[in-house]
């Protein structure tokens, strides 16, 4: 009797009770791009359409704990990482990815919640940046995150060029900058990796209140598209798509008083299955 496979990915990152962002929203992802998911929940957040209220860290060993029960059965082909709270859980998180290189791992530094709202510790950065940015495949920072990253200021293309590639000096293999808070009819995306390629990534801006959670959705979509064999180059345009598509579905959509959600669920696709030789 033949058997089946399905495409896993992991996702290290925070819960959002609200269910728009974090650990829901990449779940979501995964379950509408036909994949696996599994999840290591870092934080609790206290949270809505409205804002974060409060956050409770979840102890690093079962965080770690978390991660190794999943790598070790479920052995997922792609992990996304989002929400890091601590320096701690950073060091945590780094020393079990350390000993899985051949895992892609899609890196989203979450410092700042759509509301405003702090959620990262100052001293986590400097952690995040020497130990887990030389384990991610790609890190999908937004202008505000590629500002406190680099230090440079980003108002156009070319200023997302140049903090793309000091980002690279922190020994990640590329760089996602995402511009969709630039104040633009169009919208650009700037890819560059260590091999010295670039890629300028073009999009329409839709006019949506609901667009809670787009950085958790896109990063993990790009590993669900990494997890069913994609190159990275094609999972990140497959993704933007993907965001484009489900922005685009549910800008007309009331879920809540504030920044509402996305529309994950637009066109879900069925798990996919590859038969095990």
């Amino acid at each position: 009797m033949k058997q089946y496979k399905y495409p896993v990915v992991l996702t290290i990152a925070g819960s959002d009770s609200g269910g728009g962002a974090g650990i829901q929203a990449d779940l979501k992802t995964f379950s509408a791009l036909g994949c696996f998911g599994t999840s290591a929940i870092t934080a609790i957040t206290v949270q809505n359409t409205l804002g974060v209220t409060a956050i409770h860290s979840i102890p690093v060993d079962i965080v770690k704990g978390q991660i190794k029960a999943v790598i070790d059965d479920l052995k997922p082909q792609a992990i996304k990482i989002g929400m890091v709270h601590s320096a701690e859980l950073a060091k945590g998180i780094a020393e079990i990815l350390l000993k899985e290189p051949s895992i892609p791992v899609v890196l989203d530094p979450v410092m700042i919640s759509t509301s405003g709202h702090k959620l990262i510790e100052d001293e986590t950065v400097d952690v995040l940046t020497s130990h887990l940015f030389p384990l991610a495949t790609v890190i999908t920072p937004n202008l505000d995150e590629a500002a406190v990253l680099t230090g440079v200021k980003l108002d156009n293309v070319d200023d997302m060029q140049k903090a793309a590639i000091k980002l690279l000096e922190t020994g990640c293999r590329s760089v996602l900058v995402k511009g969709g808070h630039l104040k633009s009819k169009v919208l650009y995306d700037v890819f560059v990796d260590a091999n010295g390629n670039e890629l300028v990534f073009e999009g329409e801006f839709i006019q949506s209140n609901n667009v809670h959670g787009t950085g958790c959705t896109l990063s993990s979509a790009i590993g669900a598209y990494l997890a069913r064999g994609e190159r990275l180059n094609v999972a990140i345009s497959l993704a933007r798509d993907y965001i484009k598509e489900v922005i685009e579905a549910g800008k007309d959509v009331r879920t809540g008083e504030g920044n509402g959600p996305l529309n994950h669920f637009f066109n879900p696709q069925k798990l996919i299955k590859y038969e095990i030789l």
